[in-house]
This record gives structure tokens, C-alpha cells and sequence, in this order.
């Protein structure tokens, strides 16, 4: 044990010596395998600092408080909810045909104990005055400055709100809005005017624009103010802080889920009780996270690690060589004063060790420095307050062994070799013959037809895409393998060549010991480059294919759909004077009830309309028995496609613009800009008929109706029992616009006039225009901050046709492959220089020109890169073939069993998977990166070397 000990000591001290010597190289190995622990180091200190204690997530939810009551939206029903109070569902079976779903508020305060502390939450929204205009923001009641709230709210400057003439505000709404501490601000439409206090953020949300007040302070007035103005009062939400000696346990907040209160409770989230006592978990149609999907991130993140480890370990592998080749009369030295071949191993060994180590310590270091320094920006980027600068010192440990791990593996073949090195031939210099190695090109062939024969059943047979991609990986580590046989394959084409190319092929085959490490490197990061990028291109090509257009190419559309369309005249002038508009279609929607109700009968005392499907019209795979029960099941497969393709079956495929029911109130500069060529359409609108884009909703008699529902909760509970909606209905004559033109997702248009003499209610929805050129990018940014002014929710679409989203992907993974690929080859030059060093000084002294020189090296970099980037090539474009195929297949199956139950129409086609190859990364890679490399190697090599005597041997 001593005298293993011993040794190795003197072998790591010897190896630091001569790292400490050779810093350039030490430098260039030290940093690729301390990058990647950089990296990895900061990325665990991130995600377990942002992670939080039960404690810290309770302090953050309940403040000071033991329990949050909220209501269920049940209407009293009994609920089960998860221990955290993050999941709840009724107790009952409400999933039964012809059950209704409760619905409804709950009186929560009954259910909180007599004697317990409340304070009320409330949260509703408003338009804030700023100094830019109007900013739709959250308000929120909560008496900030009371003990119970402590750990909710962090104040950051000035006070919480005291008064009810004041406020606080978040400090990424104080940002956004322009305003201080001590300025005042209102709402729109409200006659209240109230003063800033202080600033504060939520540790949880850092991006919320929230502004703080008392409670009742606010959200009453201004809900009365606005419905005096005639429009719907803003929806509150309140839950209860309730502070209790004692706490709540599990069986207390099981009993008060029996009210339909939804319970927070801090000694349940603390001392969460076992899966088995939460009735919610052992409902069957109630799944908790099995930790399958953890599992599969796991794998990811372990394939990804072990593939980063073999290319640090292909690029750092010859730079170690080129140590050993250097020292190779140090290292005979050794042998000659009676050292073993193990401790030539060992002395190259530690200087992997010595490099691992260092780099370790350097990545480790600074990833605990940088994720200090840099703790505020990133918390800004994750968008919460860490709960502590949190160290695991075991992970870091385990990712400290990596490194270790990866400089001893990049060292293994260096050390073999060089033992192998007689002391007779280190210490001449002699590079001696030996023979290549017959069986790991075996062993690589093997390994190459085995993952491809896993990848072709994965991606054919059983439509894994685990199979598919752990198939690639042993057939790329099979060509790995197979590189040393490859590169002399290569070989045979160097008569052909001309000088300088041809002793440098030569040189690299007779070499390959140095030579197919770099290559391999090469081809490792090239496969992944070109296996994403076949990937990406095929999915383009497949998006490309199944682009639906929202609006004819340079339309858009500005719809607002809040407060009766108050801002909607601002938006329109807005989209008329900053885009190049051509046509501009004004167009409406019918509101039933207050004139500022939402759509779809959202809000108190607003109703909503539908367009009505006549009954010989219906779909009879949507119809519904009077049961409930499913009448899909009543037709064979057979039927189902045949009613599928059905005209009544005929459905909406998503496209376009989305509107209330597909309907607009609109004139006639609306078929302009949707492109809707045909005569008969204009002058149907003019006299007052309804045009429809839908066959299935006109009668037999020519007409729609429209059917104004004025409360829409008897409508669900009629539609829930099968029975008719109750409702007025108004029927208008329709013209069914010939043939199949694409409306853009509008399937009815009816003109003000005929609204207004049928006595709908219209308000203004927004703009649909056209532009006689594409609007720039500055244009829409000014067109953005105008309607920021107005604090509106504007859905705003600019048809741009498709966009190319993968691009700039593509264009990063080439770069990446090219910086590898021009590194790796770099490092197999300054090897190949260090062994040519006697052959280029006897070139010179035979009279070759000092150009030869610099040519030769170039040409040496330049065929590494060529053969890695050819062999890359080849062996990327396995896998994505193999996931596309499997894509395919299961699209088709999908398709397939769609067809079978009835839900393919008419015009859904098969699915098109396509496999594209993306000839210009591909040309990148195969000329423009070995001959980058080629002339950066030329360009940095000195034309004139030393000339010395060269040795005889």
C-alpha cells in the first residue's frame, strides 16, 4: 500500500509540473470540463435555492394566519380537496348522464369558527390612470400592515395603505405605470383619487402589477360606479385569513369540505396526513402524480450528461496525447531508471486527474460565486424570491466526481499508448509501427447494425420513442467505434491528391491513434447538429403543409370585447393612422342584456345568443339521447366514417378569427378584405338577409335563426336535461354564399341595419381590415403602444402567413457544430505537428518553400474536420428518420381511430409527415466548416520553423 501510495504521489506531482508548464493546453482541457460543471454547478444552486420549504410556501400563502377558506364554486356541495388545498372536486357523483354540475357561491363565513381572527383577501381588476394612460391592473384588499399578514407582502419603501384615500403598489406595476411612492392615481371612470404610500412585492409573483388598499376601500366603490355607467361590475374574488389557537388538522378541514369551503391549513401542509386518509386520492377517477414523467426527465437529463462526458472526453482525449507525445523523452526517462509501464500509465493517468480536479474546483467556485453575485437577476428571471442560497455539498460533490470522472476517462487511451512506447523509442524519439486494433471495428460494426435494428422496430413496429433514440445512440457509438477503420478507408483516396492534402490524409491515416479521437469528436457533435436539424426542417415542412391562415396574407384584425366596446372607436382610429389600412370593415356584435355585458352571457344581468341548427340538420353523431347516453355507439365504424363525411357533420377546423358564435354584424367592405368574390353576397347583405358560410344552419325554408337567451343558467340546465333552450327566436332570410370560400372562421354576417330592424342589440366589437402592403415591424410597435395607452384587451392578429420559427435553432446548431468541429480539429493539428515536427524540418531542409509549411497544417485541420463533418452527416440523419417514421405512424393510428368514431369531416386529410433534409446546414457543415477550419489553421501556423540537425536514429 505504501509503495502505491508513494507512487502515485510522485506520478501527480510530476503531472502537475508539466500541466504547469504546458498552461495553453492546460488552459484549453481545463476549461472544457469546467465550463460544463459551471454550468451544471449554478444550475442545481438555482433550482434548490428556488425551491421552497413547506414552511416558506405556507409563510408566503397564509402570512402569520393558520388556515385560507375559499369558496369551492359548488353551491354548498360537500367537496374533497388534496391536503394542500391546491385540488378539490364534489364529493358526489355528478358525472352521470342527465346530472347537473353544482355551480353556485357558498356562504363561507358560517363555516369559520366562532372566536377565530378573520381577515378578508379580495381581488378584482381595474383600468389604473398611469402616466402612459390605462393599465389594466389586479386590486387587491387586504389589511397588508396587520400582523396576520406578515411574510405575504414584503414592503419595499413608504407604508402599507392606512387610509382608505391610499394605496400601495407592487414595484413592477410602480415600473410599468411610471408613477412613485407619493403620486396619486384613479381609475377610469371613477371619481376617487388615491395617493401611493408605499411600494411592495409579492415573494412569490415578482412580476405581478398589483396595487394594495384597505378593505372595502375600493373595489365596492368602483364596482358601483361602474354600474352606473351601465356597465357590468368587475368580478371579486374573497377567501378569509383566519388565525385560531390550535390550527386547523386534517379532520377539522375534512369537516368544514362538507360546506363546500375549500381549506388551506398550515399544520395540514406542514404534517401533510398519508395518501391513503385523503378520501380524494382513492376516487378512480381521480389520478395523482405517478412520477412517470420525473422518471423520463431523468433519463433525458442522464443520456444528455453521458453524451456531453464522451464529447469532452473525444475533444480533451488528444490534447492529453499531445502532453504525452511532448513528454514521451520524460516519460522514457522514467522507464529507464527502472519505472514499470504502470507508472507511465499513472503519470499520464494524474494528469487527468490533476486537470479534473482543477477544474472542479474552478467550476464549482465559481458557480457558488456567480449564483451569489447574481442571486437578484436571477430571481428576477425565475420570477420569485429564492427562500435561501441553498448548497447541497453531496450534489456538488457528485458533480465534482463528474469532473474528476471525465478527465481520468480523457486520459485512459493517452496512458495506454504511451506505456506501450518502448524506453528505447521515447527516448529517441522514434514513433515506432503498430499495428491498429482489428476488433474494435468489429465491436463498432456490431454495435452500429444492433441500434439501427432497435431503431427501425422502435420506429416501425412498436412506435417507441425511447427505442428510436436509445437505437441511435449505440449506432452512433458503434461508428465511434468504427472511426479508426473509417479514417483509413479514407486513406485510399490520397493518390488522387495533390501534395500538400496528400501528406496530410497520409499522415492522419498513418496516425489514426491521434487522428480518430478528434474525428470522432467531430462526428459526435455533427450527427447531433444534423439530427436536429433533419428533425426541425421535417416538422417545418410539416407546419408549412398544415398552415391555416387567420386572414387573407397583410389583413388583421383589431376585436375588443370588455365594457360594451367602450375603447373600440380609440382602436380603430389607432389601426387607421398607424398601418398602411386599405379597407376598413367596422364590425359589431349582438349583446343580450346590458349593453356593456361580455360575450356568452358573462356577468350579472347579461344573456348571450345562438345561431340555431335546425333539427333535420343536426349531426347525428352529435346528437343526444334522451338518456344521455352516447349515440355514437349505436352506428358500426362503418357508419361513423360515412357520417363524417356528411355535409351535416360539416364543423369549424379553428381557423381564423374567433367571434361569439361565428357571427358578425358588418356592411359590405367586410367581403372585401375576406376576399369574398361574389356579387350576390354584396346585394344579399344590402336587402337585409343574413349570409351564411355554414350550410348546416340555414332551414329548409332559407332562413337562420338566432335565439336570444336571457338567462343563461336555465339554458344549461335545459341543454343538461335534453330539453329546449328557452329564449326569443329571430329568424332571418339567408343567402348561402355558393361553393366553399374560406371565411376566416366567420360563418354568418348580418348586416347594422337588419340588426337593428330585427331589434338586436348591437355594440361596436372592433376592426377588420386590409392593408395595401405588409405592416413593418415598426408600425405594429407603434400600433402596440398606442393601444397600451388605452389599458385595453385588444385581440389583436396581423396575418403574416407562416413563419419560419426553427431558424435561428438551425442557425445556432450550426455554429455550435462548426466552434466543435473547428476545436477538435485544432487540437488533432497541434498533435499532428508535434509528431511531424522531424518531417517538416527535413521538408525544409530539402528545400521546400516556408508556404508548404503553413499548407500543410491547414490541410491537416481541414481533412479531421471533412472526415468528422462526413461521417456526422451520415450518422445524424438516423434518428430523426426513425422519430419522424414513429410521428407518422402514430398520426396515422390517430387518424385512423378519428375515422372510426366519426370525428374526420370533410377536408381533413390524412396526415402528412414529411422527412426533409436541410440541404443548406448540410452544405454548411460539409464546406464551409473543414474549410474554415482549414484556412483559421493555416493563418495561425508559422511558415518558418526552427531548422536543426534532425537526429539520427
Amino acid at each position: 500500500m505504501t509503495t502505491w501510495f508513494h507512487s502515485w504521489r510522485a506520478a501527480v506531482r510530476i503531472a502537475r509540473r508539466d500541466a504547469w508548464r504546458s498552461k495553453g493546453r492546460s488552459f484549453l482541457v481545463l476549461a472544457m470540463i469546467a465550463l460544463p460543471i459551471l454550468g451544471v454547478s449554478a444550475l442545481d444552486l438555482t433550482l434548490r435555492s428556488a425551491e421552497l420549504t413547506p414552511a416558506q410556501r405556507v409563510e408566503r400563502t397564509l402570512g402569520a394566519a393558520d388556515a385560507r377558506f375559499s369558496d369551492a364554486r359548488t353551491g354548498g356541495v360537500a367537496i374533497l380537496q388534496d391536503p394542500e388545498g391546491e385540488q378539490n372536486t364534489p364529493a358526489g357523483d355528478y358525472y352521470s348522464p342527465g346530472t347537473s354540475w353544482p355551480d353556485g357561491p357558498t356562504d363561507v363565513t358560517k363555516s369559520i369558527p366562532a372566536g377565530s381572527t378573520v381577515l378578508t383577501d379580495s381581488s378584482g381588476t381595474a383600468k389604473l390612470t398611469t402616466t402612459h394612460g390605462l393599465l389594466q391592473t389586479e386590486v387587491r384588499e387586504l389589511a397588508a400592515a396587520d400582523p396576520v399578514t406578515r411574510g405575504i407582502m414584503r414592503l419595499q419603501e413608504g407604508r402599507f395603505p392606512e387610509k382608505n384615500d391610499e394605496i400601495a403598489a407592487t414595484t413592477r406595476f410602480l415600473e410599468s405605470s411610471g408613477l412613485s411612492v407619493g403620486s396619486t392615481l384613479t381609475a377610469r371612470g371613477f371619481d376617487r383619487t388615491y395617493v401611493i404610500s408605499g411600494s411592495y412585492e409579492l415573494p412569490s409573483d415578482l412580476t405581478a402589477q398589483q396595487v394594495n388598499a384597505l378593505p372595502g376601500a375600493f373595489l365596492a366603490p368602483y364596482a358601483k360606479a361602474v354600474e352606473k355607467a351601465g356597465l357590468p361590475k368587475p368580478d371579486v374574488s374573497t377567501t378569509y385569513l383566519v388565525k385560531k389557537a390550535g390550527g386547523f388538522t386534517w379532520n377539522m378541514v375534512q369537516a368544514i369540505n362538507v360546506k363546500g369551503v375549500l381549506v388551506t391549513s398550515r399544520v395540514v401542509v406542514l404534517d401533510p396526513p398519508a395518501d391513503s386518509e385523503v378520501p380524494l386520492y382513492q376516487r378512480k377517477d381521480w389520478a395523482k402524480n405517478s412520477g412517470g414523467a420525473d422518471a423520463a426527465a431523468l433519463a433525458a437529463v442522464g443520456t444528455v450528461v453521458g453524451l456531453a462526458m464522451l464529447e469532452i472526453c473525444l475533444l480533451a482525449g488528444p490534447a492529453f496525447a499531445v502532453g504525452a507525445r511532448r513528454s514521451r523523452r520524460q516519460l522514457g526517462l522514467v522507464g529507464a531508471n527502472g519505472g514499470a509501464r504502470s507508472h507511465i500509465r499513472a503519470i499520464v493517468l494524474s494528469g487527468g486527474l490533476v486537470i479534473g480536479v482543477a477544474a472542479a474546483l474552478v467550476g464549482i467556485v465559481l458557480a457558488l460565486v456567480l449564483t451569489f453575485a447574481l442571486r437578484p437577476l436571477l430571481e428576477d428571471y425565475v420570477g420569485q424570491r429564492f427562500g435561501g442560497f441553498t448548497v447541497r455539498p453531496l450534489e456538488l460533490l457528485a458533480i465534482a466526481a463528474l469532473a474528476v470522472l471525465t478527465g481520468l476517462l480523457s486520459a485512459v487511451i493517452p496512458a495506454v499508448t504511451a506505456s506501450r512506447q518502448t524506453v528505447l523509442a521515447s527516448l529517441t524519439g522514434r514513433r515506432g509501427v503498430r499495428r491498429s486494433n482489428r476488433v474494435l471495428p468489429l465491436i463498432g460494426f456490431g454495435a452500429v447494425l444492433l441500434g439501427a435494428a432497435i431503431a427501425l422496430y422502435g420506429s416501425v413496429v412498436s412506435d417507441q420513442f425511447v427505442l428510436v433514440a436509445g437505437g441511435s445512440a449505440i449506432a452512433e457509438l458503434g461508428v465511434v467505434a468504427m472511426t479508426p477503420a473509417l479514417v483509413g478507408l479514407f486513406g485510399r483516396a490520397s493518390r488522387w491528391l495533390p501534395l500538400s492534402p496528400r501528406l496530410a490524409l497520409r499522415d492522419a491515416v498513418r496516425n489514426r491513434g491521434r487522428t480518430a479521437p478528434a474525428v470522432a469528436a467531430v462526428l459526435a457533435a455533427v450527427a447531433g447538429t444534423v439530427a436536429v436539424s433533419t428533425y426541425a426542417a421535417s416538422r417545418d415542412a410539416q407546419s408549412l403543409a398544415e398552415y391555416r391562415a387567420s386572414l387573407p396574407y397583410g389583413a388583421g384584425a383589431a376585436l375588443v370585447t370588455e365594457e360594451g366596446g367602450r375603447d373600440v372607436p380609440a382602436v380603430r382610429d389607432a389601426v387607421q393612422r398607424t398601418l398602411p389600412v386599405d379597407v376598413r370593415a367596422d364590425v359589431f356584435r349582438i349583446v343580450v342584456g346590458k349593453p356593456g355585458c361580455a360575450p356568452y352571457g358573462e356577468g350579472e344581468g347579461c344573456g348571450r345568443f345562438d345561431v340555431v341548427i335546425p333539427p333535420a340538420n343536426e349531426c347525428p353523431l352529435w346528437a343526444v339521447a334522451p338518456d344521455g347516453s352516447d349515440v355514437v355507439e349505436k352506428y358500426t365504424k362503418e357508419q361513423r366514417r360515412a357520417l363524417a363525411k356528411d355535409w351535416r357533420c360539416l364543423s369549424h377546423d379553428g381557423n381564423g378569427i374567433y367571434v361569439e358564435e361565428g357571427l358578425l354584424v358588418a356592411d359590405a367592405p367586410l367581403l372585401k378584405v375576406l376576399g369574398i368574390d361574389d356579387p350576390g353576397a354584396a346585394k344579399a347583405l344590402a336587402d337585409g338577409k343574413l349570409l351564411s358560410f355554414h350550410r348546416p344552419q340555414v332551414d329548409r325554408n332559407g332562413t337562420v335563426g338566432i335565439k336570444l337567451i336571457t338567462d343563461p343558467k336555465a339554458a344549461d340546465r335545459a341543454v343538461e336535461q335534453n330539453k329546449p333552450v328557452p329564449g326569443e327566436l329571430k329568424s332571418f332570410p339567408a343567402y348561402q354564399v355558393p361553393g366553399s370560400p374560406d371565411s376566416y372562421g366567420v360563418e354568418s354576417v348580418l348586416s347594422p341595419a337588419a340588426a337593428k330592424a330585427a331589434g338586436l342589440t348591437t355594440v361596436p366589437l372592433g376592426a377588420v381590415f386590409s392593408t395595401d402592403r405588409m405592416p413593418s415591424s415598426e408600425q405594429r410597435q407603434r400600433l402596440d403602444a398606442e393601444i397600451a395607452k388605452l389599458g385595453s384587451n385588444v385581440e389583436l392578429t396581423v396575418e403574416q402567413g407562416w413563419v419560419d420559427e426553427n431558424g435561428l435553432v438551425l442557425l445556432a446548431l450550426t455554429v455550435f457544430a462548426g466552434l466543435v468541429t473547428i476545436g477538435a480539429a485544432g487540437i488533432a493539428t497541434g498533435l499532428a505537428q508535434a509528431d511531424a515536427e522531424a518531417d517538416l524540418k527535413t521538408l525544409a531542409a530539402v528545400g521546400a518553400p516556408p508556404r508548404v509549411r503553413r499548407m500543410l497544417s491547414g490541410f491537416q485541420c481541414g481533412v479531421v474536420a471533412a472526415m468528422g463533418v462526413v461521417l456526422g452527416s451520415a450518422a445524424g440523419v438516423l434518428p430523426a428518420v426513425g422519430l419522424r417514421l414513429t410521428e407518422g405512424r402514430e398520426q396515422m393510428r390517430s387518424y385512423q381511430e378519428a375515422l372510426d368514431q366519426g370525428w374526420v369531416g370533410v377536408g381533413d386529410a390524412p396526415p402528412y409527415v414529411p422527412i426533409v433534409v436541410p440541404w443548406e446546414t448540410l452544405a454548411a457543415l460539409l464546406v464551409a466548416v473543414p474549410l474554415g477550419a482549414a484556412l483559421l489553421a493555416a493563418l495561425v501556423t508559422r511558415s518558418r520553423g526552427a531548422l536543426a540537425r534532425r537526429a539520427a536514429h
